[in-house]
């Protein structure tokens, strides 16, 4: 089952995306809502974010080349940063490049969303915590990072955090293929076997460090091919079963030294 959150005649609305369109829900998406008897064909609409979460947590340089690349044991402490929730943006809004550089990183991505409150989740139990699948976009300004590896600043302009177009709640994470496009030219496809963190164990580690709440996100690292891009490039994240989150790149007049 597929969700959307979109705009709809000034109205911020949720729905279920079917063969003959939208169909619009009431109540709360991610715990408890109902169909109501209207349908919207979705170029009627403006697509949204498909969730606000509270929390966006990512990881990093979580996937490698083969399968021969992957070590036999997961770190004992991963690599885990926070992206405010502010940075947030849906499909067809502009990525802003801040003044001051000229290039940005885009780095296509695999989002889980929680559905339930989760604390201290063994990884066999991770699966029955969430409620669906997103892609998502992890654009970074490595320029801002800290020269003894501190990432926030890097990570949180707003616009750094794209997602959509939907959720998908029926997915195999593990059966999947996460790809980007730049202005039409396909640089990241990778399967997520390749990550070196593995879904569950990631979002179990996290639930034993702090309790994950519903809407909450959780980036799960992107394949290798991400690079920088400029103004004007056009990045689409793809993973086929859920959709392509497509997003432009513009630069902004927001002056930050560094």
């Amino acid at each position: 089952m597929k969700f959307a959150r979109f705009t709809h005649n000034g109205n911020i609305r949720a729905g279920v995306v079917t063969d003959n369109g939208i169909h619009i829900i009431t109540g709360d998406m991610l715990t408890d809502w109902e169909y109501t008897d209207e349908i919207v064909q979705e170029e009627e609409v403006e697509l949204l974010a498909p969730v606000t979460p509270g929390k966006v947590i990512g990881i990093g340089a979580n996937y490698v080349k083969s399968k021969e690349e992957l070590p036999e044991q997961i770190p004992d402490l991963p690599v885990f940063f926070f992206k405010p929730s502010s940075s947030v943006i849906g499909p067809e809004e502009d990525i802003q490049i801040p003044d001051l550089i000229d290039e940005v990183k885009f780095e296509s991505e695999l989002a889980v969303i929680i559905g339930k409150e989760m604390k201290d989740v063994s990884k066999e139990n991770v699966l029955d915590y969430v409620f669906g699948y997103t892609v998502g976009n992890d654009v970074t300004a490595p320029q801002f990072f800290h020269d003894d590896g501190h990432w926030t600043v890097g990570k949180s302009f707003d616009t750094f955090t794209p997602l959509g177009p939907y959720i998908e709640t029926e997915l195999d994470p593990y059966q999947i293929h996460v790809k980007a496009d730049i202005n039409g030219e396909e640089k990241q496809n990778s399967p997520t076997n390749l990550m070196i963190v593995p879904l569950v164990e990631m979002v179990s580690y996290l639930s034993k460090v702090m309790t994950l709440k519903p809407g909450d996100c959780i980036l799960t690292g992107s394949p290798l091919g991400a690079y920088l891009i400029k103004a004007d490039d056009v990045v689409e994240c793809k993973i086929d079963e859920i959709g392509t989150l497509k997003n432009k790149t513009v630069k902004t007049s927001v002056s930050v030294s560094t």
